[in-house]
């Protein structure tokens, strides 16, 4: 039988914020709108709905006078996403 794929992890741009944040300490914002290519608005998006479900912490500061948002994967948001990817691996196996 498959596994459930979570709804939030099954998105293009939220899935390629997470497997940022799972192999970091941090990202701002930046950092991952270079790495997604993704455009601010759509990049804010979709870090306020992880971080609305729990899966991202995220900080306002200033870096200087500029405004700095840094995001961090919760322990909730490492759980997901390693579950998220042992569903995949029940799609592949399938195919073998």
């Amino acid at each position: 039988m498959f596994k459930e794929l979570d709804p939030l992890l099954h998105s293009e741009l939220r899935l390629a914020i997470m497997s940022i944040l799972i192999s970091v300490e941090s990202a701002d914002f930046v950092f991952l709108k270079e790495q997604t290519k993704a455009t601010a608005g759509n990049l804010s998006v979709q870090i306020d709905k992880l971080n609305k479900a729990g899966y991202i912490g995220i900080e306002k500061t200033f870096k200087g006078k500029m405004p700095q948002t840094i995001c961090k994967i919760t322990p909730a948001g490492s759980s997901a996403f390693e579950s998220y990817i042992e569903a995949l691996k029940s799609y592949i196996g399938k195919l073998e």
